[in-house]
Formats: structure tokens, sequence, C-alpha cells
């Protein structure tokens, strides 16, 4: 497939462009020469955090996606073309703070959610794809009477497909499974050209440092404890940049009205995890090994917590031919490498001081 050509100056629509894995994106599309148009959540300042770069080369309209007016506006330059794709990344996605904050988690990623694709209907837009980016938190734990729905890898380990029950244990996992839901009833209902994405644990740079990689991180470079909770869980994490070719592919070959999944497509548990940081961190000096500490305190709320996540990502790869480039320890070197030079972007936004 060549990005290049799919992409080049044509609109493209992103929510929660200046979040996280939104700003990557951004920074590939305009890398393609898309015709870039960035909704971001409207401050009192109105300060770009990870897209300001971008500011003279692509267009960006403030606004909140729980506010169907502001919504509305922003859609509506894209009046008039039959071929914009749409990738809707815009969310709450924190899964301690759901628990703190329920009402705007489910307000942003349902309500939010509903406002965007009942804009695209009450406009007649005329879109070429709407990309949904759920969460493989929708999975959560196997439940015994669930055990024969599901598939096993060759070491009995649960391989979450496109197929697999959904069980969500958090306010975060349940909004964002209503979302995806809400998604597939505008193909069912409108015909809108929908997909749903599952990514797997993104990390990367520009990250907010309260999730567990930058956390490990940035306790690393600044002191000589690291301080965590439950290390026991396992995750299938994947790098930002696999994370952002995944949503491409999907939205210029996937199929509408179908769901995507993928990930790195190995998983490994958050102390080993813990372990490989903290060892690329003093092989390339950033630190010397710190001393790991559990903290009770850290630990999600009662049994939410989701013991083991692992993706196939087949059916993705079969349509498209996508793969995760990016090995572990290079993305976590470059992922330390991004902290320890922009500690602007994220001392004040730390939870561990």
């Amino acid at each position: 497939m060549d990005l290049q050509s799919d992409l080049e100056s044509r609109p493209v629509f992103v929510t929660g462009a200046d979040g996280f894995v939104g700003s990557h994106l951004v920074d590939k599309l305009v890398e393609l020469g898309a015709d870039v148009h960035a909704f971001v959540r409207a401050t009192s300042s109105g300060e770009l955090n990870n897209i300001r770069q971008h500011s003279e080369e692509i267009t960006v309209h403030r606004g909140d996606l729980r506010d169907k007016h502001s919504v509305d506006q922003a859609l509506q330059s894209l009046k008039g073309h039959s071929d914009t794709l749409v990738f809707h990344l815009g969310a709450q996605a924190h899964v301690g703070e759901s628990w703190d904050r329920p009402y705007e988690t489910v307000d942003t990623n349902i309500k939010g959610t509903l406002n965007l694709l009942q804009s695209i209907v009450d406009l007649d837009l005329d879109i070429a794809k709407f990309d949904t980016a759920g969460t493989s938190e929708e999975y959560g734990n196997v439940k015994e009477e669930m055990v024969e729905k599901h598939e096993f890898d060759e070491n009995d380990r649960v391989l979450l497909s496109e197929r697999s029950p959904v069980n969500p244990t958090s306010v975060y996992a349940t909004s964002k499974l209503a979302a995806d839901f809400l998604t597939m009833n505008y193909y069912d209902a409108y015909g809108l050209p929908t997909v749903t994405t599952r990514m797997f644990n993104n990390y990367g740079p520009r990250q907010n440092p309260r999730y567990i990689t930058g956390t490990i991180i940035t306790q690393a470079l600044e002191r000589d404890i690291v301080e965590l909770g439950n290390l026991t869980p396992k995750r299938d994490m994947c790098y930002v940049s696999d994370g952002v070719r995944g949503h491409l592919h999907v939205a210029l070959e996937g199929t509408p009205g179908e769901q995507y999944v993928y990930g790195y497509g190995k998983n490994i548990s958050m102390q080993e995890w813990t372990d490989t940081i903290l060892e690329v961190g003093s092989e390339h000096g950033y630190w010397d090994l710190p001393e790991i500490v559990q903290d009770d305190e850290r630990f999600r709320p009662g049994d939410s917590d989701v013991e083991e996540l692992l993706v196939g990502y087949e059916k993705l790869h079969e349509e498209t031919g996508w793969e995760p480039n990016v090995s572990w320890r290079d993305g976590i070197e470059q992922t330390i490498d991004w902290y320890a030079n922009n500690r602007d972007a994220w001392y004040g936004r730390v939870d561990w001081r």
C-alpha cells in the first residue's frame, strides 16, 4: 500500500488530535501530505501541546465532543468532499481516572461518539471511512461460563481477536465498548462506512506519564525508587508508530462494518516490563537501577484489574499486510529518550510526587 498516494491532499478529520496517539497520527498525516483537520478540546489558552509545530500546515478546530454544536461547526468544513477519512481518537482514556470521573468518562466517550456520528448524518456528509478507536480493555477477564467461546494459543493462553467475547471491568472499558456499538449502529442504520479498531496498550513519546510506561520512566529519571501497583497483569505492548500505521491500514483498506484488533502479538507481565525498561535505561546511561516498590494504594479498585491481554492480529495482517515493526527494546529506548529530553512536557503531570 502506497500511503503517500492514498493520502496526499486528502481531507482527514482527527478527534483527540493533540493527544498521545492522535498527535502521532497527525505527524504521519502531515508527512504524507494529507489535508488535516484537527479537532482539539477548547481551552481558555487555546494552547496546543503536541501538534503546535504543525499549526501552519493543518486546520485546527477547537470544541468539545460533548457539545454537538461545536462538532457540527467543525464538520461543516468537510462539506463537498467524498473521500474524507475520520479518525475518532478523542476520549477520556485513563482507566483509573474513569473511576474518579465516571460521569465525564461516559459523557465524553459515549455521548461524544454519538454527537460525532449524528452530526455526520445531520450534515449529510459523504465520507470514505470512519474509524472509532476502541481498547483492549473491552475484553476484560475471561468468565468461566464463556471459556468455550475463546480461542487459545499453543501455550494455552487466551488469544483475543475480533471473535472474542467482551467483558469490560471498568467505567472506561464499558464506555469504549458502548462507543464501538454506536459506531456499528450507524453503519447498520445509515450505511456510514464505519470500522472499529482495538489497539493493545500503545506506549511511546508524549504519552501521559500516569500510564504505566511513563510512570516507570519518569520515576526512574527523578529518583532511586519506582513505586507501582499490581505487577502481575500481562499486557500486549505496542509502540505508537505501529499503532498509527494500524489505524491508517484499517481506514484505507478495512471493510466497512467490520472490527479490527491489533498489537504486538506477544504479552509481558508488568513486572517484566518494568525490569526491561529499567535495564534499557541503565544500559544507555539514563539512570542506575532503581528499587521497585509496590504500593497497595496504586492497585485498581476491587476485582476490576484485567489479568492478561494478548492479541491475535491475523485478520488485519491478512487483509492489509500490517504487522508491528518496532521491537520492545527499541520502542522503550525511544520512549525513555523523549521523557529524558522533554521534562517540561511531563513534569507537572506525574502522580507520584
